[in-house]
């Protein structure tokens, strides 16, 4: 069983990058499409961006895209969130998630999820 890791979460200014990590262990994520979510305060989590086992295909939430950009190294079995240009509604948790399968925007596709990891935007 994969198990994942998030880290590269903090407290930014508006404006500036940050890059997630999602960490696997366990198993290799080589077969495992992924996704990241997030949740704000009071929010249900919402799809962010996925990536399909190859890289190959990648999936954004239609408001984010342009800004967030997802990749993998599945050498390292790590994929990661390029943020770019936050501002403060990018403030929430957010999820890595892994599935068997084909890449979807669907939360409750993805059967395998980290921790999750803090982001905050300060204005």
């Amino acid at each position: 069983q994969v198990q994942l890791v998030e880290s590269g979460g903090g407290l930014v200014q508006a404006g500036a990058s940050l890059r997630l990590s999602c960490a696997a262990s366990g198993r290799t994520l080589t077969s495992y499409a992924v996704g990241w979510f997030r949740q704000a305060p009071g929010k249900e989590r919402e799809f962010v961006a996925a990536i399909s086992w190859s890289g190959g295909n990648t999936l954004y939430a239609y408001s984010l895209k342009g800004r967030f950009t997802i990749a993998r190294d599945n050498a390292k079995n790590t994929v990661y969130l390029q943020m770019n240009s936050l501002n403060s509604e990018d403030t929430a948790v957010y999820y890595c998630a892994a599935r068997i399968g084909i890449v979807t925007r669907t939360r409750c596709d993805y059967d395998i999820w980290g921790q999750g990891t803090q982001v905050t935007v300060s204005s």
